[in-house]
């Protein structure tokens, strides 16, 4: 998907969801849904720099005329990185993560990466889930990871990165 072109696809008898790529138009609209989603968001800046990196691939997923979510993944020397994923309160559980991953794995595999990492709270057991049913895999933990409340993070890779032959953590 090129910053121009769009995706529509109706969830679960719900609105139809239009994704395409972000520009820095979106920027305050992507702030505003971090505040909600998030303790300790993302700066504009961060954002912002995101955004222009050629490297970066930026989602928005949008109903009616609202961003209902974010994806951001960055391309590093040998794999990709989801940097940021959010979905707004109301539109959570509809496949609207879903959608915007397996979009972004759509256009990202195959590119001579040796895959795509993540790191996720390992209390978060629905996006748990849901990266493991895309193929990601546990590969490790970050300790103390997350600043707000020193959460541990569980590193999850999908493709020819570390040994990912586990078994799934949540059922």
């Amino acid at each position: 998907m090129t910053a121009t072109e769009e995706s529509v696809r109706a969830l679960d008898g719900e609105q139809p969801i239009r994704l395409r790529r972000l520009g820095l138009g979106d920027l305050t609209g992507v702030e505003e849904l971090e505040r909600r989603a998030y303790k300790t968001p993302w700066s504009r800046t961060m954002f912002s720099g995101e955004i222009s990196r050629p490297g970066s691939r930026c989602y928005g997923a949008f109903i009616e005329r609202s961003l209902a979510g974010y994806l951001i993944v960055s391309r590093y020397t040998d794999a990709w990185h989801v940097m940021n994923v959010a979905v707004d309160e109301p539109h959570r559980r509809l496949g609207v993560a879903r959608l915007m991953l397996e979009t972004m794995l759509r256009e990202t595999d195959g590119d001579g990466t040796r895959g795509h990492t993540l790191e996720v709270r390992v209390s978060n057991h629905s996006a748990i889930r849901l990266y493991e049913s895309l193929g990601f895999r546990p590969a490790g933990m970050r300790r103390a990871y997350y600043t707000d409340d020193r959460e541990d993070a569980l590193v999850m890779w999908r493709g020819d990165g570390p040994d990912t032959d586990t078994e799934p953590l949540v059922r």
